[in-house]
């Protein structure tokens, strides 16, 4: 399975006008190779470079969607409603654009293709989710882009 952007590359930068010194709007995202018998694909970006002192657990989740159609191949700039939209670590449904608070962070876009349908609610957590999809995930693959504040 393959997750690409038109607007970064693996490793690269992501333009300011998805970030929250932009539109803070979500980038455009291709899907490829979507293995038979994925039933649901989850999308969950998260950044591990926050400090401590900002999060404990050193994780902000800046979206998560869930119950997205497999067939799906282009999830288009700042999309809505292709999905049930999971709440972000702002504890807000949808996305929230990279804005690190010290220096570069990275941040993942993690696609996961799943054998099932998802149960849980709108506004379900990332814990959840993710604990929803154990033993479920068919594939996975992810896309890193970084930023920095300037």
């Amino acid at each position: 399975m393959r997750l690409t952007s038109s607007v970064f590359s693996q490793n690269g930068k992501i333009p300011r006008e998805y970030t929250c010194q932009g539109d803070n709007i979500s980038p455009s995202l291709e899907i490829a190779q979507v293995p038979e018998g994925t039933k649901s694909l989850v999308l969950i970006m998260d950044d591990p470079d926050v400090p401590e002192k900002v999060r404990k657990d050193r994780m902000w989740v800046h979206w998560v969607v869930f119950n997205i159609d497999p067939s799906l191949k282009k999830i288009e700039r700042d999309a809505t409603g292709f999905g049930v939209d999971g709440k972000n670590t702002a504890g807000k449904p949808g996305y929230i654009g990279p804005c690190p608070p010290d220096g570069e962070h990275r941040y993942f876009f993690k696609l996961y293709a799943i054998d099932g349908m998802l149960s849980l609610s709108e506004g379900a957590t990332k814990e959840q989710v993710l604990k929803a999809i154990e033993g479920h995930i068919l594939a996975q693959t992810e896309l890193m882009g970084t930023y920095i504040k300037s």
